[in-house]
């Protein structure tokens, strides 16, 4: 592998270019920057850009040590020669999953990665449970009767959460986090990880086969990072397996998901409740502004037109501790070269 650059910071320069860049993201780097380059004798620069990072834009950046993406930005091999060409020498990922990377390529070009493999788990993990109660107690519709003045509960019957069998796919620290909950609810929660963690035992969860998860939990979530095991693990063998009017939640990546399958699932009435902060193409809409736009995605806007289905665009992240943190161990990962990939 050939070597480029610096990969830690030892007193000179570095300028740093963020992609996929939202105001709220830059006031956040902008502070941790600025509290930083206080203490050092060669500040690290840094430019912000709205636009993805893919293959074309990374053309432009010549002049950069340092590249930071996001969950949507294209780090694909064409993308990787380009930033190799202009002697870029890290990627840094202010995120968990990287499956948008060729971490090979990157590695071939003597590029390092990094991500921000945990920051505040319970972020992620109270939103899963947002999702959950509002499906089954219907808030979000309530609320509109409400504010119309209408107040009959017809429609609105939920279920009770104590004692019922939730499965949990994936026990990492999202997933640990979401069964802490869970148990707090007192269900019964069931668990699949291909790498068992005793402390999800120990907290009284079970781990069971995936087949027995599927067939027994009237509520699942999603909690596994996306790979070639991972890729739609939830198709249309796997929902035959389920209950009928299972609820399916997913705050985890939305490749996880056979989006054919789910609709079906849905029309026949097998799948009674979708919950969903990621889409498989939500890099064509989330984090933007489409509302004055006729939206392409036929398969999106049908998920839309379910009344059992709530959507939100990728925000379970998106409170002030995790952003602070996901800044803290991204500028981490730039100075001291931590969680390299």
């Amino acid at each position: 592998m050939k070597q480029k650059g610096l990969s830690l910071y030892d007193g000179s320069s570095r300028n740093v270019a963020f992609f996929s860049t939202r105001p709220y993201e830059k006031q956040v780097f902008t502070e941790l920057l600025n509290v930083r380059n206080e203490t050092l004798t060669s500040p690290i620069e840094a430019t912000f850009f709205e636009h993805p990072l893919n293959p074309s834009t990374a053309l432009s950046c010549e002049g950069f040590s340092d590249v930071v993406v996001f969950v949507n930005d294209d780090v694909s091999e064409a993308t990787i020669k380009a930033l190799s060409q202009n002697n870029v020498s890290h990627v840094a990922l202010r995120c968990a999953g990287y499956n948008n990377v060729d971490v090979d390529a990157a590695a071939e070009m003597g590029i390092s990665v990094s991500r921000v493999p945990a920051y505040s788990p319970e972020t992620v993990a109270e939103h899963t449970l947002a999702l959950i109660l509002t499906l089954n107690r219907k808030t979000h519709k309530a609320y509109n009767r409400v504010r119309e003045g209408n107040f009959n509960l017809q429609g609105l019957m939920g279920f009770t959460l104590h004692e019922k069998n939730v499965g949990v796919i994936g026990t990492g620290k999202i997933g640990k986090a979401v069964i802490r909950i869970l148990l707090g609810f007192g269900c019964n929660v069931l668990c699949f990880d291909p790498t068992q963690d005793p402390s999800v035992s120990g907290m009284g969860a079970q781990y069971v086969s995936l087949n027995e998860l599927l067939s027994k939990s009237v509520i699942i979530t999603l909690h596994c990072p996306l790979n070639e095991h991972s890729q739609h693990i939830i198709n249309a063998d796997s929902i035959a397996k389920m209950p009928d009017g299972v609820m399916l939640i997913n705050t985890s990546r939305g490749g996880l998901l056979d989006d054919a399958a789910v609709i079906k699932g849905l029309k026949s009435k097998k799948i009674g409740y979708l919950g969903l902060d990621v889409y498989e193409r939500e890099s064509e809409l989330f984090f933007s502004d489409h509302s004055q736009e006729i939206i392409q995605d036929d398969v999106f806007q049908r998920l839309t037109t379910f009344p059992n289905v709530l959507i939100t665009g990728h925000q379970g992240f998106f409170t002030q501790e995790a952003l602070h943190e996901i800044g803290e161990i991204t500028l981490d990962n730039i100075m001291y070269g931590g969680n390299r990939l």
